[in-house]
């Protein structure tokens, strides 16, 4: 049964990332994801504090906090003529150190430590179960995650129409009426969301491949938005199936090999799909030549 779980989760952390995934790739914003997984550091600890729990609903609410902040800030900078890259990486590198020290100083009698706050393991999500009047209902991150993954597809069907053109022409989207500014906070607002809900339970390192690796595949082989979200959900549910048997028959990090799995994929695709290909378009030119 726990087989079954892990997949699950697997596949729910990355259709979840994946869809939002999509649009960052187009808005050239893909690290914006490992950025807010390494930032909210200082949430989770500022929870504890203030909470003296460990309750991953608490955990959860500082985290998701501090994440709007890093967007806020990141967005800031890049209205004050720093560079988008450069904005990430001061803002993440910035808060994640603010979060080390406040774990050196303030939690050295508890058991909080970066590995148990920042880096889960997929392996074990399945043993931690939500209760409900003594029931076992299954695991905490099948309801986080699903949570997040159905919260995504809800707001991203509402509201498609607008996302698609403010991120494609904020411009044109502005001169229609659009807020443009609200649209951008409310994708950050689901990309915080979705980072937080899963890296307790999976790992960052899960979270940050299928927000980017899916999303940058199906960019290859599709030019429709739409399409676009569709291959790479599948890319990522596939991704989660053979990674998982490929670390069960290598005894390796399950999280580790599902995201290998998706960079394989994706470079499959760098250099096999029918526009981008790398190969296929060496092809078609030495077929073009030979022609005339």
């Amino acid at each position: 049964m726990n087989h079954f779980w892990i997949i699950l989760i697997g596949s729910l952390v990355g259709a979840s990332c994946s869809i939002l995934g999509c649009f960052l790739v187009l808005r050239k914003m893909s690290m914006i994801g490992d950025a807010i997984s390494h930032s909210v550091l200082p949430g989770i600890v500022i929870a504890f504090l203030i909470s003296g729990s460990r309750e991953s609903l608490i955990m959860m609410f500082g985290a998701a906090a501090i994440g709007l902040v890093t967007v806020f800030l990141i967005q800031m900078f890049q209205n004050s003529g720093v560079q988008s890259d450069a904005s990430i990486g001061v803002v993440f590198t910035a808060l994640f150190a603010v979060g080390v020290v406040l774990i050196s100083l303030y939690t050295r009698q508890v058991d909080l430590d970066l590995d148990c706050v920042l880096y889960g393991e997929i392996a074990y999500a399945p043993w931690d179960t939500l209760h409900i009047g003594g029931t076992s209902i299954g695991p905490k991150a099948v309801w986080g995650v699903g949570g997040s993954f159905f919260l995504n597809i809800l707001v991203i069907s509402l509201f498609y129409k607008q996302f698609k053109i403010s991120t494609f022409d904020p411009a044109l989207a502005a001169s229609l009426g659009i807020p443009v500014v609200f649209f951008h906070y409310l994708l950050m607002g689901l990309v915080s969301i979705s980072t937080v809900a899963s890296f307790e339970s999976v790992g960052a390192i899960l979270v940050v491949g299928m927000i980017i690796v899916p999303a940058a595949t199906a960019y290859l082989v599709t030019d429709k938005l739409s399409r676009m979200i569709l291959i790479s959900i599948g890319l990522s549910i596939v991704s989660s199936l053979l990674g998982y048997f490929a670390a069960y028959l290598l005894d390796a990090s399950i999280g580790g090999m599902m995201v290998v799995v998706a960079g394989i994929l994706f470079i499959i695709a760098l250099f096999f799909s029918p526009k981008h290909g790398i190969l296929i378009k060496k092809w078609s030119r030495k077929k073009m030549i030979q022609q005339h």
